[in-house]
């Protein structure tokens, strides 16, 4: 480990993000003996930022596990992922690359977001299975949850969320966020300390700024001036069902 990763590891907000992964990861039971996790990096903040608090959690942590970054390049014409590579270099972060040509010569920018999501985890789940990993980690924080808890709702017509630890395929693989517990605005400052935040990538869809994410995001904000708990207070309704409430089918 060189000496500005050292340093790195000493940085407050580090150190007080990773405290509410580990509770995130001890609530839900993510991290076990032994595991073998692939985090998905695209290059935002947040994938990159979960790196340093997983590398963090290796160093405090009762348990051995291993992680690397993971990040799925479709060799689209306008993203080139070399500057994300010399930056899991320069850090020491073990890493792959994995090249998927279902989308080449596409646009990263001009993407429909459904297809790129889907095929992004279609090729993560591949990566899993044939690399051996027996998780994958993603970067969503407890804003991006509450805002799909909404999606669901709003568009889709159903109650459902992302899970902080989910099991697919029978248990092949299990999808944990540590993230959880953690506020975007955090996450944000976070990034500022690491001097991550002008790495850049495909961190989200590249129209996601007029998406209905985004609607529900400024709407939740407003909101969140009037009463400061309802992020809070939605992602514990989940836990907090009245069932005898609820419509027959």
């Amino acid at each position: 480990m060189n000496v500005n990763t050292k340093q790195k590891m000493n940085i407050p907000e580090l150190i007080s993000v990773s405290k509410r992964a580990g509770k995130a990861i001890g609530d839900y039971q993510m991290i076990e003996e032994g595991d073998k996790i692939a985090v998905a990096v695209s290059g935002g903040k947040d994938s990159i930022s979960l790196l340093h608090v997983l590398r963090h959690r290796q160093q405090i942590a009762p348990i051995d596990f291993e992680f690397k970054a993971v990040h799925v390049d479709f060799e689209f014409a306008d993203f080139n992922p070399q500057k994300l590579i010399e930056y899991f270099e320069r850090e020491e972060f073990p890493y792959i690359v994995e090249k998927m040509d279902s989308l080449k010569g596409e646009k990263w920018e001009e993407i429909d977001c459904f297809w790129w999501s889907r095929n992004r985890r279609k090729a993560l789940f591949a990566l899993a299975e044939k690399m051996g990993f027996n998780k994958i980690a993603f970067g969503h924080h407890l804003d991006d949850i509450v805002e799909t808890i909404l999606l669901n709702q709003f568009y889709r017509g159903e109650i459902g969320a992302m899970r902080p630890k989910q099991e697919l395929f029978g248990g092949k693989i299990t999808i944990i966020r540590p993230l959880a517990y953690e506020r975007e605005e955090n996450m944000r400052i976070l990034a500022e300390k690491l001097d991550i935040q002008s790495i850049g990538g495909q961190s989200k869809c590249a129209n996601d700024e007029t998406s209905h994410r985004m609607k529900i995001k400024v709407m939740l904000r407003a909101f969140e001036k009037d009463n400061p708990q309802i992020i809070k207070n939605i992602f514990k309704s989940l836990q907090n069902i009245k069932t005898d409430y609820l419509l027959d089918v």
